[in-house]
């Protein structure tokens, strides 16, 4: 049985709620479970100096988690003058997960970043980030396009992505702390809406884990994502 009693191929309960930053181009506040990450979507008239002249925009992302995220009060990273590798890793994977569904050229030279932060956690916050970032996005994109600044729509396609993990020896979806700091295995699957693969992070954490169990654990996750994509397109509108 799993904490929240939940089958193994149920999600928590997810909500994604745009439109909650009156300034951002894009914004979303993705709830699932007990997880909620505000993403903002901003854009730049401008590219980094190493992107400039190639006609070509850039997607990036940042990533930060909230003093009181978690049960106890965590530093501003910004206090302690540096981010953690843990961070510095989620943002880069969420900037990949997004510049996989979109066409830089059509973007044109402009920079769109998308700001994640963890206003509570429990477990999931970069898969979360992911999945509320394409919508974040989708919005900033759409109105770039209703203002005339885009000719051709830069989203070649949607993204999303899922955490799954071999718990009391089943595999099961979307891994709340309870799960994620008790599972023998777990996995971050970030999957497009054509099917391809853009990121799987998979390990064994008190034990290897089998083909079998990836296996499971794939055909979950694709499950699960398969959920997110009509949440997403129900929000973007």
């Amino acid at each position: 049985m799993r904490p929240s009693e939940r089958d193994p191929d149920v999600l928590r309960t997810v909500t994604l709620e745009t439109g909650v930053n009156r300034y951002a181009e894009g914004s979303c506040l993705i709830t699932a479970g007990h997880t909620k990450v505000l993403v903002t979507c901003t854009v730049e008239e401008s590219v980094p100096g190493w992107m400039r002249n190639k006609g070509a925009g850039w997607v990036t992302a940042e990533y930060g988690m909230l003093p009181r995220a978690t049960h106890t009060r965590g530093r501003r990273e910004a206090a302690q003058g540096k981010q953690s590798g843990r961070t510095q890793e989620i943002q880069r994977l969420i900037g990949r997960s997004l510049r996989a569904v979109v066409d830089l050229k059509a973007l044109g030279e402009r920079q769109l970043t998308l700001d994640c932060d963890v206003v509570q956690a429990d477990g999931g916050t970069r898969t979360a980030s992911i999945t509320g970032a394409w919508v974040a996005l989708r919005q900033a994109t759409r109105y770039l396009m209703d203002e005339g600044v885009l000719k051709t729509d830069p989203i070649i396609d949607q993204v999303a992505a899922i955490s799954c993990g071999v718990f009391n020896g089943t595999p099961v979806l979307d891994l709340d702390y309870d799960e994620d700091s008790n599972a023998e295995a777990d996995a971050n699957f970030v999957l497009t809406g054509g099917g391809d693969i853009v990121e799987i992070q998979a390990t064994g954490e008190k034990r290897g884990f089998s083909r079998a169990e990836f296996e499971a654990l794939y055909g979950l996750a694709e499950k699960g994502i398969g959920e997110l994509f009509v949440m997403q397109r129900a929000a973007a509108g």
